[in-house]
């Protein structure tokens, strides 16, 4: 059966990769995906009668057109742990991850029997974070990108801007709110890359500043911001 895969005989660094073109995922952040390809059907179906654990990975952005087979990926992704899954008439899925850790991919397993999805083995990345020496420094970039965000979004949706309210943050850790704020930016996947690929929140959060600084000079200066969207 299309959903039935036989994994007893992969590697135990072994996950299976989920790959798209416009979406990175990164530790702590949530992320709800509607799964309706064959092959990704029956990953998700396949790692909820197992760990429930799915590896994100880009692809690279000049073969983005060629999603639809096996195109070249980013060798650094994001781990995520199924939380809610559930399961339509048709066989397709509506499933929420949990990013939990950041890998390496260090090799493909070739398909064997009825698996039609990717899966590699991975180096699990652990995340730098020394609460003692950056804490600090992290809760000012904290307030910096909130500050930065609110700007940027009176210059690129002055009529809606309103509408953010840095209160829904409130409770949250700093290394969560990094990754929670990474994940709801509406930035080019190379752009996400980049923020993931970081060592650690500190550093996720300083590149995640910076390159909001970037978009406001480049408002208020007049240069076009190409591709690049916020929600």
């Amino acid at each position: 059966m299309l959903d039935r895969v036989e994994d007893a005989a992969l590697p135990s660094d072994a996950i299976p990769i989920f790959p798209l073109s416009n979406v990175v995922l990164f530790p702590h952040a949530l992320c709800p995906l509607h799964i309706f390809e064959p092959r990704y059907r029956q990953m998700t179906a396949a790692a909820l009668a197992s760990k429930r654990v799915i590896g994100m990975a880009t692809v690279l952005p000049e073969h983005a057109a060629a999603i639809a087979g096996d195109p070249p990926l980013f060798a650094i992704g994001c781990a995520g742990v199924i939380e809610q899954a559930q399961r339509r008439d048709d066989g397709r899925f509506d499933v929420v991850l949990r990013g939990t850790q950041r890998f390496r991919i260090r090799e493909e397993i070739p398909r064997s029997g009825e698996r039609l999805y990717r899966v590699a083995r991975v180096e699990m990345l652990e995340e730098r974070f020394d609460e003692a020496r950056e804490g600090l420094a992290l809760q000012g970039m904290r307030a910096d990108a909130i500050e930065s965000l609110s700007r940027l979004l009176r210059l690129v949706t002055p009529d809606a801007a309103h509408a953010f309210d840095p209160r829904r943050f409130s409770g949250i850790d700093d290394t969560t709110f990094v990754s929670a704020l990474c994940q709801m930016l509406d930035l080019p996947a190379a752009e996400k890359q980049g923020l993931l690929e970081a060592d650690g929140p500190s550093a996720r959060c300083e590149r995640l500043v910076a390159l909001l600084h970037f978009r406001i000079a480049e408002l208020v200066g007049g240069v076009p911001i190409p591709g690049a969207r916020l929600h």
